[in-house]
């Protein structure tokens, strides 16, 4: 008999075997397992302010476009940066840069002191329950999906004025401040 015949006769059950303790295993795999959960992973639209990570749910976002000229808008409150018209419908558009503390005041980028928008910036155009909205960014990353267990709760002491970050993505060692946009336009 071959080497190769030998190692199959040792792989296969032959039928004078003892498989006593076989078949006790196999009666105890009569319970039914339940099916464990497949996570269902959720696209967030990831970008950059001031160097860091933010992501928003996709579904939040309408478009994203270049930076087009912003109409100043007198006296607005300065998080308003200006409206601009998208195919006809006159949108505002906002920097949350001032709602998250990374900066003192916005650029000035309406009016006719305005300096021309960094090549990189984009205009997030985002669904809110007052119609759409634009969001200054300085420069959109990629298209992110996170598992719930990849999700943590926002870190403790994140004040008041952060409450429209909602929690933090982590996917391999990059990490994603999660951002509600309907609180980061509040």
């Amino acid at each position: 008999m071959s080497r190769f015949a030998e190692l199959l006769d040792d792989f296969f059950y032959r039928p004078d075997e003892d498989v006593g303790g076989l078949l006790e295993f196999a009666a105890g795999s009569d319970e039914v397992l339940p099916p464990v959960p497949e996570e269902i992973p959720e696209e967030y639209l990831a970008f950059s302010l001031e160097g860091q990570c933010y992501a928003v749910p996709i579904r939040a976002v309408q478009e994203i476009g270049k930076v087009p000229p912003l109409t100043e808008i007198p006296r607005a409150e300065p998080s308003l940066l200006g409206v601009m018209n998208l195919r006809g419908d006159v949108i505002p558009v906002y920097d949350i840069k001032l709602r998250l503390k990374l900066t003192d005041k916005p650029p000035k980028v309406a009016g006719p002191d305005a300096v021309p928008p960094p090549r990189a910036a984009r205009i997030l155009v985002a669904r809110t329950d007052e119609g759409p909205a634009g969001i200054w960014v300085d420069s959109v990353r990629d298209v992110v999906r996170l598992k719930p267990s990849m999700l943590e709760p926002p870190l403790p002491g994140m004040g008041n004025e952060r409450d429209c970050v909602v929690g933090i993505g982590r996917r391999n060692s990059q990490l994603f401040i999660l951002l509600d946009v309907q609180q980061a336009l509040a």
